[in-house]
C-alpha cells in the first residue's frame, strides 16, 4: 500500500500565492524554501523554526522542489527579472539622493 504524504503538506490554491505550490496552511511556497534553504544557505531546522512550520513541511517542500527542479528555477529567474526591470524603470530616490549629495560635495559617499 502506497501512503501519499506530500499532498498532505503541499497544495496548490488558485488565487493563493498566485496559484504557486506552498506549504498547506501557509502563504510559504517551495519557492521560498528552495531559496532559503539552496540559495542562503539555512538549515531545514532553521526554517521550522524561523517560520513555525514542522520539518515534515520544510522537507516535503524541498522533495516536491527538487521533483519540480526546473519549472521552479524558471519561476525563480522570471521572479528576478522582473524585479531587475521594475530597478531601471524606477530607480531608487534614496540613491539618487546620494548621488546627488555626493556631486554637491555635501557627503563623501561612494556609490557602487
Amino acid at each position: 500500500m502506497t501512503i501519499q504524504t506530500l499532498d498532505q503538506h503541499i497544495e496548490c490554491t488558485e488565487g493563493i500565492a498566485d496559484g504557486k505550490p506552498r506549504i498547506a496552511g501557509h502563504r510559504i511556497t517551495v519557492q521560498n524554501i528552495a531559496i532559503w534553504h539552496d540559495r542562503l544557505g539555512m538549515s531545514a531546522d532553521e526554517i521550522a523554526s524561523e517560520y513555525d512550520l514542522t520539518l515534515a513541511d520544510v522537507y516535503a517542500a524541498l522533495a516536491y522542489y527538487f521533483d519540480h527542479r526546473v519549472e521552479i528555477d524558471q519561476s525563480i529567474e522570471a521572479g528576478q527579472a522582473f524585479a531587475e526591470a521594475l530597478r531601471q524603470e524606477m530607480p531608487s530616490k534614496v540613491r539618487q539622493r546620494l548621488k546627488e549629495r555626493h556631486a554637491d560635495g555635501d557627503a563623501d559617499l561612494i556609490l557602487h
